[in-house]
């Protein structure tokens, strides 16, 4: 029985959220699976994905061959890298101590990467904020200042009938009366 590790779709239209599956090669695509290794959200940025490293690593020993995708996930997450380094182990090229270590640097290196892409981020989002605010006080003080000649018509004109309005209600009176 060939087994793939790939993704599973679930979410609803245009969200899309993924489970990342142990499955038999001919099972449907989002049918019976053997064993849920993690999850993966692409409607994020950057994209959230949760792993069972472990397990990965055990399906790849097993001979589980991951589709294009799924190989991304895994290489991204350090799945294919410590497959490689227990391979190493084997072969006799490594120790279990300079593996581990070779894979605590790498994921503390990807640790790195990953703060650094999320504060370039929020910085960018930040800096797009600050720019729409200007933009948007600059067309404010442009509509104030292309309002002004109107305000000033407006208040011009009533100052004027404020000063013909009789100055008190019986003087209105004979003025209607005439």
């Amino acid at each position: 029985m060939p087994v793939k590790i790939r993704l599973q779709r679930h979410g609803k239209k245009g969200k899309p959220f993924y489970w990342v599956v142990a499955a038999d090669a001919r099972a449907k695509r989002d049918g019976r699976y053997l064993e849920k290794l993690g999850t993966y959200n692409p409607n994020v940025n950057p994209a959230i994905i949760d792993l069972d490293v472990d397990k990965s690593v055990e399906w790849l020993q097993n001979g589980a061959q991951p589709t294009e995708t799924a190989k991304n996930i895994l290489s991204y997450k350090g799945a294919m890298l410590k497959n490689h380094l227990i391979g190493g182990i084997r072969k006799g090229a490594l120790t279990q101590e300079q593996a581990d270590a070779k894979f605590a640097a790498w994921l503390e290196e990807k640790a790195a990467k990953i703060s650094d892409k999320e504060a370039g981020l929020s910085k960018a989002q930040s800096d797009a904020k600050a720019a729409a605010l200007a933009a948007e006080k600059a067309v404010n003080e442009a509509r104030i200042e292309a309002a002004k000649p109107v305000v000033e018509e407006v208040v011009e004109e009533v100052v004027s009938e404020a000063e013909a309005a009789p100055e008190t209600i019986d003087e209105a009176a004979e003025k209607a009366a005439e």
